[in-house]
């Protein structure tokens, strides 16, 4: 991650450099498009989840089993039963949506604007990552993808230790403050491997957007954690001056 901000400082930024997209041709253009008017149908669809939650309280284990199924049987399904395929990521988002909607009521019910700068917060970040990575040389970025996989791997035997040994608050909430680095650098990686195989012909646009839509998600989460630790902290700090 020091390598892209490294990088970024190097460069030289300016209104031409946003607007030159040469490097992305037309056909790959088209295709980004799809894939991010298709990502923003499944937060609509995961929107719709959450909501579903908090109407029935339905999220839990069993969302998030459907959500892992579908996703593998979408990716199973070849690229041309394009109308299933799309249907599958929406149930897909709906089913994430729920199993996240049990943490979206708590931010709700604690202070619903904490929810919607988590949003925002993870919307400009992902625009803005995103961003960077289409505007950076071709595959610049793609060597850091063996150190987000390190990373998540990392992820995985410390979230084991601590189901298995029991953790402390400071170790769950190092996990959250690593794993939103190792996803927000997956913003940059997962953007231009999308567009470095658009130009190799691979044109799969639901794939491409539930990539983006897990990036997006795992981001957002950890944000509203984060973000609702610091809320609760500021309350309880408040009611210590009360009394």
């Amino acid at each position: 991650m020091e390598a892209f901000f490294e990088s970024r400082s190097r460069s030289n930024w300016s209104y031409d450099t946003l607007k030159n997209f040469r490097q992305i041709s037309p056909v790959v253009q088209s295709h980004l498009k799809r894939v991010y008017l298709t990502l923003c149908c499944a937060l609509v669809a995961s929107a719709f989840g959450a909501y579903l939650h908090i109407l029935w309280n339905i999220g839990g284990y069993l969302t998030s089993f459907a959500c892992f199924g579908t996703m593998i049987w979408l990716l199973s399904i070849p690229p041309y039963q394009e109308q299933r395929r799309v249907s599958l990521l929406m149930a897909s988002a709906v089913f994430e949506g729920a199993s996240v909607g049990p943490l979206i009521d708590l931010a709700i019910q604690i202070d619903p604007s904490v929810l919607v700068a988590a949003f925002v917060g993870t919307a400009i970040a992902f625009a803005c990552f995103s961003g960077a990575a289409m505007l950076a040389k071709r595959r610049e970025y793609l060597y850091l993808g063996g150190l987000l996989s390190s990373g998540v791997s990392m992820l995985l035997w410390l979230h084991l230790a601590s189901f298995i040994f029991g953790g402390s608050a400071a170790f769950f909430m190092f996990e959250i403050y690593f794993g939103l680095l190792v996803f927000v650098g997956y913003m940059v990686v997962d953007t231009q491997d999308i567009i470095e195989k658009a130009h190799l012909g691979d044109l799969d646009y639901v794939k491409h957007a539930l990539t983006l839509f897990t990036d997006f998600v795992a981001v957002f989460v950890r944000i509203l954690i984060i973000m609702l630790k610091n809320s609760a902290e500021k309350s309880e700090k408040k009611k210590k001056r009360r009394d």
